[in-house]
């Protein structure tokens, strides 16, 4: 890893253990764990203006999709022409098509760190602490069996399927009767892939996603509103 990206893991790493030590009275041998949900409602709550914005965004976007279609009925024959008026518009609306992207691309070194940390045995030059943690006593540190299953990773694989399920049934409902049917088969399938991310990344990164995409579901359904 270039050396600089050991500060900020570094820094991670002290935090989070010095969040562990002061619930570990409370929350005993889950104290890892408690701690690593708490940092993820803490980023989500940090991150929670630029996801108000995002929603807005995307709000702004959907009421500019009968100009958008005009546009493009227009401009068929001319994609260059077609891709100017289109930036004209989202510049003249103060939206663009990344909007709803951003909370999501925020959270990104975050979960970076997340995998960092629990994925090495050694961090800030000393024997790391957080894998010794557990749940339902499979490690933090440890990915997804390839032979036998243990009750901490089904729990998760089942929890992430409910919360993907909701997901894609948020996302449908903000689809407009312009999507494709490609459009509505992603967006069916696309939440789903926080199972096959779960696979790759050690238990802690797999709660991590667990608890940011609840997060995202109940987020979305009050915005919504």
């Amino acid at each position: 890893m270039p050396a600089f990206l050991e500060a900020p893991v570094a820094g991670a790493y002290h935090l989070i253990t010095a969040l562990v030590t002061a619930i570990e009275p409370l929350t005993g041998a889950y104290a890892a764990v408690t701690a690593i949900v708490l940092c993820t409602l803490a980023v989500r709550l940090l991150l929670l203006p630029l996801s108000v914005r995002a929603h807005r965004g995307m709000r702004a976007r959907a009421a500019l999709m009968p100009q958008l279609k005009v546009l493009t009925d227009r401009h068929r024959n001319d994609p260059e022409r077609l891709q100017r008026e289109i930036a004209k518009l989202q510049a003249d609306s103060g939206t663009t098509v990344f909007a709803g992207f951003l909370p999501t691309l925020a959270q990104l070194p975050f979960f970076w760190l997340m995998y960092t940390l629990f994925s090495r045995a050694m961090v800030a030059g000393e024997s790391n602490q957080l894998i010794s943690g557990s749940l339902l006593g499979a490690p933090l540190g440890l990915h997804w069996p390839v032979v036998t299953a243990t009750p901490a990773f089904l729990a998760l694989a089942v929890l992430l399927a409910v919360v993907a399920f909701f997901s894609a049934r948020l996302q449908l409902r903000q689809l407009d009767e312009t999507a494709t049917p490609l459009t509505r088969r992603l967006a069916r399938l696309l939440p789903f892939g926080t199972l096959a991310t779960a696979a790759f990344v050690p238990l802690a990164a797999g709660l991590y996603l667990l608890t940011t995409t609840t997060w995202t579901v109940v987020e979305r359904t009050v915005l919504q509103r």
